[in-house]
């Protein structure tokens, strides 16, 4: 088998796929990258038993079969090729030879016969998303997963559409997160994806890009379509929290700030916290102002900063990392924070209209 390709080309493809190959697995062969020669195209798979990325490549080919190669060895002896063209040849003993116009290497190779199929999903129960909106909303959202694997559900997102309604949401506990889109879809999805996937995902997408993204799914998988790159997930099982529950009706006090003030505002704060010295963040809102003051062993701070507010004047503590997230998550250069006093959920949204909405459990002071 051989085949003649771009460097640039094979190389991005290999750093693609490579996201998904096992670290350590009882099937040597998804430690590497399985490679397909077929008429005119070269296949790249990776699998790790809960994840794959396929992609593909158009080469000049000569023979089929596959066979699975040393992902290292295959990464850093093709980007490091001289010439923009690059051949491979795999011989009987499958051995892969790399060589341009100046290098050849060698090294083995390995039978592709013990590489698992990846799971197949029918195409039928599919909707699409735009690529620029999908990454938005997993970067959004994707900071309020639970890292707890107690509940495994909650180490996902969940993708709830109904009745042309998008929300993606991540819950830990402690926060919530929601990134809502309206969509064209008028059938009903609810299912939950590891978040580890759909980082992945969001990295395999071009900030600029507006072509849609295909999203197939069943009971037990998902295959996310991204141009030419196919990323395949296993879903988690679980009953995920009814988030819609936690959405408080109204508020009793309104805040119209600065995204930018406030955040900086709470990394000031952020220098007298550690893993020793951990206290919360003392909030007091009302008069056109809000007074934050932290103090531990290492110092205290007291701030204020100016705000629109409407309603009544509330005190209330916070957890400094988990504000921050949130602030760091939002979009938008104002934000609207919303209390219903010192012990409900902190409320951020937009400016205006509800795009996203992330809450924050409160901590109760001290007197």
């Amino acid at each position: 088998m051989k085949f003649i390709c771009n460097k640039t080309e094979i190389s991005e493809a290999i750093g693609n796929v490579s996201r998904a190959v096992s670290q350590k697995s009882t099937i040597p062969a998804l430690e590497g990258i399985k490679v397909r020669i077929s008429d005119g195209s070269v296949e790249l798979t990776a699998y790790n038993l809960e994840m794959g990325i396929r992609t593909s490549i158009k080469a000049n080919t000569d023979g089929e079969g596959e066979f699975v190669v040393s992902t290292r060895l295959f990464n850093e002896f093709t980007r490091r090729m001289s010439d923009d063209e690059i051949a491979f040849t795999i011989d009987d003993n499958l051995v892969i030879s790399i060589s341009s116009s100046t290098t050849e290497c060698s090294f083995p190779a390995m039978s592709a016969s013990e590489y698992p199929e990846l799971p197949k999903v029918d195409s039928a129960r599919s909707f699409y998303v735009k690529q620029s909106v999908l990454k938005s909303m997993i970067n959004m959202t994707s900071y309020a997963a639970s890292l707890n694997e107690s509940k495994p559900v909650l180490t996902g997102e969940l993708f709830d559409i109904e009745d042309g309604s998008f929300n993606m949401v991540a819950i830990d506990g402690f926060r919530l997160a929601i990134r809502n889109e309206m969509t064209d879809c008028n059938e009903k999805y609810h299912f939950v994806v590891p978040k580890k996937a759909l980082l992945e995902v969001s990295t395999l997408i071009k900030d600029d890009d507006d072509k849609f993204c295909t999203v197939c799914t069943n009971d037990r998988h998902i295959i996310f379509e991204i141009g030419n790159v196919f990323v395949i997930s296993r879903l988690l099982e679980g009953v995920f929290h009814n988030y819609k529950l936690s959405i408080p009706s109204g508020c009793k006090t309104e805040v119209i700030i600065s995204k930018r003030d406030f955040a900086t505002c709470l990394e000031r704060c952020s220098l007298l916290i550690d893993d020793k010295n951990k206290s919360p963040i003392r909030c007091e809102v009302g008069n056109g102002v809000i007074k934050i003051s932290c103090k531990t062993g290492i110092g205290k701070i007291n701030d204020v900063i100016s705000a629109d507010i409407s309603g009544e004047t509330v005190t209330i503590g916070f957890n400094n990392k988990l504000i921050l997230e949130a602030l760091r998550a939002a979009e938008g250069d104002k934000i609207r924070v919303r209390f219903n006093g010192a012990m409900k959920v902190i409320e951020i949204l937009p400016l205006e209209g509800e795009s996203f909405i992330f809450l924050v459990m409160p901590i109760q002071l001290k007197n």
